[in-house]
């Protein structure tokens, strides 16, 4: 099948990845204080109706409108926000999504419903109902919140370890893949921790509470982060069904993801170390100020973890099946004959002040091969990550950038489209001067791809799997 060309939307010198990624790192946040808020509540409902608390009651309602506020605002509109962005940046990868998953997606939406109507239910009436009912109501929330969770997280770790879907194409077992329920568990216990530290911050918030009161409170809060404990487990458990080659980048091979994964394990050790020494053991009283501290430290815990979720899949958006730049491995070889832009029917922004209509096709390549993840002149740059490189040093390390750097896709073009970007980020480097001669134009040109050529095939890009 022919590939599809969608818009390419530029973002300036900010990298498409930095876009969804910050979103996103919010969006999980809060989704995560959602799903554990519920069973927060949940905890402090039973501690009220069955007398073990005589303020968790008072502390409950405030709670749930600061939740409504937080998780139903503003989860939603980065929500929505996360599947525009998407859809911008890589509607390739997402319509394959939608394809496998469709009837689970809507499944997912049931319960999201759910929890939408319980938890607003909940918000107008619970003040006034019975306890048992109100109980019931918070149940129906913490479940729909929890399976919405359940769902989402099944498509998500689908994409690192899709599994024997690759083989069979079975939904189940693309779902139920093998990181599905670290993963899950994972998250589960994220959204715990999120949930406690927020309570803890706004049993400080309520000024009618004295000392002994919002002490009792944040003793009852902590317990929800015990399970921390099991994070050091649950990661090596994660690790284990990782690919070869996706541990190998959060255990030394990309100093990024390793410094990122290390950062993630040593914020959330800290954490967990304050809970159960301070929290727990020594039932210290923490004021609004440290939990605050502790929120801030969950959400960078969070953020650098989302950062080697999203790193791991490299070269792909979804494993073996689609790279970062929505090339699918089996048409590598194709493109290479055909052309990566052959068929692209958009124009170039900028494209009368380019001199050449070699210049002119390097910018359209790089739009389609590159700009999912570099820029012109902006974060990760791709001409001022190759300021050093000569013409000659571009030709072959373009042509064998996946030999150069894994976790990158193979160049998906013709000789002549490898040359155009070549001297198309030549040209940017040299300040887009207005002449430039066409590198093809002269004598040179059959050596000239003869060359490229033959680099391109000792790359050999043939396969499922990057080489």
């Amino acid at each position: 099948m022919d590939p599809v060309f969608y818009p390419v939307n530029d973002f300036g010198p900010l990298m498409k990845g930095l876009v969804i990624g910050g979103l996103g790192i919010v969006h999980v946040f809060t989704a995560q204080f959602a799903i554990g808020g519920g069973m927060l509540l949940c905890y402090f409902q039973w501690l009220a109706m069955t007398g073990r608390s005589s303020t968790a009651r008072a502390f409950m309602d405030g709670y749930f409108k600061f939740l409504v506020l937080v998780s139903f605002v503003a989860g939603a509109l980065t929500g929505v926000g996360m599947w525009f962005t998407s859809i911008q940046l890589s509607p390739v990868t997402i319509g394959l999504m939608v394809d496998e998953f469709h009837w689970l997606w809507a499944v997912e939406w049931t319960f999201f419903c759910l929890e939408v109507t319980a938890g607003y239910s909940f918000y107008r009436y619970g003040p006034g109902l019975t306890d048992r009912t109100r109980l019931a109501l918070l149940v129906l929330y913490t479940v729909g919140a929890w399976f919405s969770l359940f769902w989402i997280n099944g498509i998500l770790s689908w994409q690192l370890t899709p599994g024997g879907w690759t083989e069979t194409g079975s939904l189940w077992t693309g779902f139920f893949n093998p990181s599905f329920f670290p993963s899950l568990v994972f998250r589960t216990i994220a959204a715990l921790t999120v949930a406690a530290l927020v309570a803890m911050v706004l049993v400080n918030a309520v000024g009618s509470f004295d000392r002994a009161q919002r002490t009792e409170l944040i003793n009852h809060a902590s317990k929800l982060l015990i399970p921390m404990m099991a994070m050091p487990l649950l990661g090596v458990w994660w690790l284990a069904v990782l690919p070869e080659d996706s541990r190998e980048w959060v255990l030394g091979g990309s100093v990024a993801m390793t410094m990122f994964l290390q950062l993630a394990v040593l914020v959330s050790a800290l954490i967990g170390a304050y809970a159960f020494v301070g929290l727990i053991r020594q039932r210290l009283y923490i004021n609004g100020v440290t939990a605050g501290l502790l929120c801030a430290l969950a959400f960078i815990a969070t953020a650098f973890g989302e950062f080697v979720r999203e790193g791991v899949r490299k070269p792909y958006t979804v494993r073996e099946t689609l790279y970062s730049n929505s090339v699918k491995p089996g048409d590598v070889a194709r493109l290479r004959e055909v052309g990566c832009v052959t068929d692209d029917p958009y124009p170039v922004r900028g494209a009368d002040a380019m001199p050449t209509d070699q210049v002119r096709l390097g910018a359209k390549v790089f739009r389609g091969q590159c700009s999912i993840c570099h820029t012109t002149g902006g974060v990760n740059s791709l001409p001022g990550l190759t300021r050093g490189w000569d013409v000659g040093l571009k030709r072959v390390n373009f042509a064998k950038v996946h030999k150069l750097k894994p976790f990158m896709p193979p160049f998906a073009g013709t000789p002549d489209e490898l040359e155009a970007l070549v001297q198309y980020i030549t040209w940017l480097q040299e300040g887009k001067t207005a002449s430039w001669s066409d590198s093809l134009a002269g004598p040179d040109r059959a050596p000239t791809l003869a060359q490229l050529k033959k680099y391109l095939d000792e790359a050999a890009p043939a396969g499922t799997r990057h080489p």
